[in-house]
Formats: structure tokens, sequence, C-alpha cells
């Protein structure tokens, strides 16, 4: 806990330190701001004394230290106005970057860390993050810091003026603030308790939002309502034991206060009477005292929203500080393909350790060869186009590009070489051009509705009411599953990498509609090496080579005319069961 809260701290000061000269201007102003605040009371008291004297030059006298406060109220005026200008840009500015730097490092991660984490769970801790280090900064500044500057001022004034009442005000705050520190450390784990509740509920809600269909479809309201209630329930029983410890904290402090301000007058009175302090000076007691109090009060306030920023705060800090799954090699080159030969070499590969999907596979693809992977689900097809495009990396073997290990390239120039068309498409929540142009963010608006006229995804486009202009909805939700798909063909054709990868391209379309993107796709695939994933046997007849996968192996390969004719193959058994049971309909 400690180690991850120095690493917070070490990242948000890494942040601030860019602007450097920010965070100490802020400082001195704060400072000056402060003392000056402290100073005014002895020349309130110098007043009173002025005045009690009964002197003909007594008024005279007040009005010249009364000048004195006009000029130490201007400079302190100043010196706060300065404090607010600077930090209103010092920090938004840092909050920025701190966003920034968290949305650059989850974008990063690989799949298998999202496809484990929820997204409204990474929301929640990114909105955190940036709001901890709002308040650790108000804190440090305008309280605590406030505070301690404060505290320092008036101890230094009272011992100028009696060391006695210096020392007594000095070892009465020490013992205030140790205990306050004592009782937060105290209150730290059920602070932590608190934040993880709150993110699991919000992690929940986010699960459920975005799975409203699912609930419908199946009427599950009344199991979802009592899963819910149960993460509120401890949600709210964090949230009440974190609060009751708060208001018996403060209970304390209250009477300790009262405790401390009835004897400190009296020491005061004391002090009076002994001839060792003026009127003034009881003035500047109680000026003090009511000061103090008003900050020392809220201290306790003030550390634990410091540490329980810092507790979620260090939900994300954990995530930065995670090595990404999958990592550049620190001299990777760029993938050039030429030719689009691929390579699997002796490939192992499972997702989780003791379950193998693919163990010593090897595939070869030739230059421009129109390969389609069928076979049962659960074979390994997918597995095999996602350790392509490298969203996992191997436990074993090699993949290569054109003679070009996968591994030794940059990730995103292996990505830049690969088209993929999924089987469930997902959009972004924009217009349906910049969906399309996504693929090739430098395209004209001619090029997009070039690229969605041979996807036909042009004719539902002019169709919608803003057409090309149309927002999508949160993943792509406002489209139907086959507008989806032609838009994912669509960025897959303006894209024009050199190698395509189809996994199910066709599977949400009618048949209308496939028999014209299946012509779309003809074109698309000519001088481009293409792997084609298939359940519908017959959209794959005219490939250039059928390779059946099943258990993570390769049973048979060949052309479609080949394979139907061998004796008990399974793709001929596929074959049978899907063109049988259409004649026996």
């Amino acid at each position: 806990m400690q180690s991850l809260t120095r690493q917070t701290l070490k990242i948000f000061w890494q942040h601030a330190k860019r602007y450097t000269w920010m965070p100490y201007t802020l400082f001195f102003f704060m400072l000056v701001a402060i003392v000056l605040r402290d100073i005014q009371p002895i020349y309130f008291g110098k007043i009173i004394d002025a005045l009690a004297t009964g002197s003909p030059g007594a008024a005279d006298s007040a009005i010249k230290i009364l000048l004195i406060l006009l000029v130490i109220s201007f400079v302190r005026f100043v010196s706060r106005r300065g404090v607010e200008f600077i930090n209103n840009y010092f920090q938004p500015r840092i909050m920025a970057d701190l966003m920034q730097t968290c949305y650059e490092h989850l974008q990063r991660h690989s799949i298998g860390f999202f496809s484990s984490t929820f997204v409204g769970s990474l929301v929640t801790k990114v909105k955190r993050y940036e709001r901890s280090f709002e308040q650790l900064a108000d804190q440090s500044l305008f309280h605590m810091g406030r505070t301690l500057i404060g505290f320092s001022t008036i101890v230094i004034i009272l011992m100028w003026r009696n060391w006695i009442a210096g020392t007594v005000m000095l070892a009465w705050s020490i013992s205030y603030m140790l205990i306050a520190y004592k009782f937060t450390m105290y209150k730290m784990p059920y602070d932590l308790k608190r934040a993880a509740a709150d993110t699991e509920t919000t992690a929940q809600l986010a699960d459920t939002i975005s799975n409203n269909f699912n609930i419908k479809i199946f009427s599950n309201y009344q199991t979802e309502f009592k899963r819910f209630f149960r993460v509120l329930t401890s949600q709210f029983k964090a949230r009440k034991k974190s609060l009751d410890i708060a208001a018996i904290g403060e209970s304390f402090n209250h009477v300790y206060m009262i405790l401390f301000e009835v004897g400190f007058l009296y020491l005061s009175i004391k002090l009076w009477q002994g001839g060792l302090f003026t009127v003034g000076d009881i003035v500047l007691v109680l000026t003090f005292i009511l000061r103090l109090f008003d900050q020392l009060w809220d201290l306790g306030k003030h550390i634990r929203v410091v540490y329980e920023a810092i507790a979620d705060a260090n939900e994300m800090t954990e995530i930065l500080l995670s090595e990404h799954e999958i990592k550049d090699e620190s001299n990777a080159k760029t993938l050039i393909v030429k030719n689009g030969v691929i390579n699997f070499q002796n490939v192992n590969f499972g997702y989780h350790e003791g379950l193998e999907i693919l163990s010593g596979f090897n595939l070869a693809i030739k230059a421009g060869e129109k390969v389609a992977l069928v076979g049962p689900s659960g074979g390994g097809k997918s597995t095999i186009v996602k350790l392509l495009l490298r969203f996992y990396d191997l436990q074993g073997g090699r993949i290569s590009i054109d003679g070009q290990d996968i591994t030794k390239v940059t990730q995103d120039s292996l990505r830049d070489a690969l088209a993929l068309v999924p089987q469930e498409p997902v959009l972004f929540h924009r217009t349906l051009i910049d969906n399309i142009r996504y693929a090739k963010p430098g395209a004209s608006d001619e090029e997009v509705m070039t690229a969605a006229k041979a996807a036909h995804a042009h004719e539902f486009i002019a169709k919608t009411t803003h057409g090309y202009q149309t927002f999508v909805g949160e993943r792509g939700v406002k489209l139907s599953g086959g507008e989806r798909q032609r838009v994912a063909i669509a960025r897959a054709i303006l894209k024009d990498a050199p190698i395509l990868v189809l996994d199910e391209a066709t599977s949400s379309l009618d048949s209308e509609s496939e028999y014209l993107i299946q012509d779309a796709l003809k074109s698309l695939m000519k001088d481009h090496t293409t792997i084609v994933i298939a359940h519908r046997l017959s959209t794959i007849m005219q490939m250039d080579r059928i390779v059946v996968i099943e258990n993570g192996k390769i049973l048979e390969q060949g052309k479609h005319r080949e394979l139907v004719k061998a004796k008990e193959g399974t793709y001929q058994r596929l074959w049978n069961i899907q063109a049988g049971g259409f004649v026996n309909a």
C-alpha cells in the first residue's frame, strides 16, 4: 500500500514538474498571503492598546497603524489573486495530462486485458485519477498547506510575545495533528473498502446497462435487481462504516478543542494579571485561537480526503505500473510487405495455462493465395487470426510475413498491413463517414463513398435522414447487423491492405446482399493474400485452398472439389450436413 502510494505521488509530481515554476510560485504567493494574514491581528492589538491609553494622540497613532493594515491587506489581495489565476491554469493542465497518460497506457494494453476487465470500472478509475490529483492539490495548497503555514506563523508570533503561551500552543497543536493523523491511518482500510465497493457498483451498473438486451429477452429483471441490490448493500455498509468512524473522530476533536480553548484563555488571563500580556494581546490570542481552531477543526477531514484521494488514485496507478502484455521490442522495425507470404511454424498457444488451443501448428500461405479456414467451433480458427494480428503472443513457435517475424516488427506496422472484417463489427458513436474513414484517416469524401458503394453500403446510407453524417449510436446500435458488416467491409476496401482477413464477413447479410457483397469481396481479394474464416461452406467454394481445422490441428486441405470427394473426410461431412439439410428440407 505504502509503495503504491509513493508511486502515485511520484507520478503526480512527474506531471506537475513539467511546469516547474508554477508549484513554487503558487507556494510563494500562498506563503505571503498567510503570513500577512496572521500578522494583521498584531496591528489590531496595537490599535486597541493605543486607544486604551486615552492620550490625546491615541487616535492619530491608531490611524497610522490602520494605514499599515491597508498596505498589508493590498499585498494580501495581490497574493491571493496570484494564487487563483496561476492555479486556474496549473490544475486543469495537469489533470488533462494525467488523463492523456491514462488513456494512452490503457489503449496499449492487450485485447486479453480488456476481455477480463469491466469497461465501466476502467472509466471510473481514470476519472477518479484526475479528480484525485485535483483533491490532493487543493488539500496541499489551500487546506493543509495553509494550515501548516498559519500554525507556524501563529506559534512564532506567540513565542515572540510570550514563550510560555507559544510553547503551550505548539505542544497542543502538535498533539492534535498527531492524533488526527493516527486516526486517519486507522480509518484508511475502511476508506479502501469504500472505494472498492464504489468501483464494484459502477462496474455492475455499466455491465447490466450494456447488457440490457439480454435482461429483456430473458426477462431477468428480478434477478438483476436482486444482484444489484446486494452490491448496493455492500456499498452502503462500507460507506456507513467509514462515515461512522469519521463522526467518532470529529466528536473527540470537538471535546479536545473546547478543553484547550478554555485552558489557553485562562492562561492568557493569568499572563495579563501578571502584567505579561496587554489587552491587545488578549485580543490577539482570541483571534489566533479562533483562526487556528477553524483550520485545525477540518485538519482531520483534510488528511482523510488526502488518503481517500490516494486510495482512489492507487487503483489506476496499479494499472499504470502494470506492463503491457504485448510490447514492441526496443529495436522493432517497420513491417514491409511486398508479397504477403504468411508462415505459421510450430505455433503453440493457449488462453489458459494447461489448456492449449494450438500445438505444433504449421500453415504456409503463398503470396496472393486465398485460403479459407473451416471446421467445428472452438477448433482454433479465430485464434489463428488473433495471433496473426498479434493480439496475443505465442507460447512457442513463430509467425512470419514475407520472412519477417511479427514479434520483431512494430505492432502498428503489422496491423497496418492487415485489413480485418470481423464477424461482429463494433463502430464508434460517430458519423457513418467517420466510421468508414477510420480505416484511412486522410481519405477524401469521394474515396469513402467509392468504398461504400463497392461494399453496397451506399444504398442504405443514402436512405438515412442525414446520409453519411448520420450518427450510428454507441457501438453502432442504430444499424442492423448487416449494415454494420457493410460498413466494416467498406473500411477494409478503403484501407486496401496487402493482407485481408475475413471472419464470417457476410454472416449477418441476407442472401441478396450477400451475393452483391461476395462480388465486391471477389474484387477486393484480387492480388491480396486473403484468409477467410467461414461456417457457411457455400461462401468459400472458390477459394484457392480450404484448410480444415479441428482441435488446433489441420485435418485436411485442398480445393472444394477435392475435399468433397474425400472419403469420410471432415469437410465432406460438414458439406453434407449443410447441403444435405437443404435438400432434405
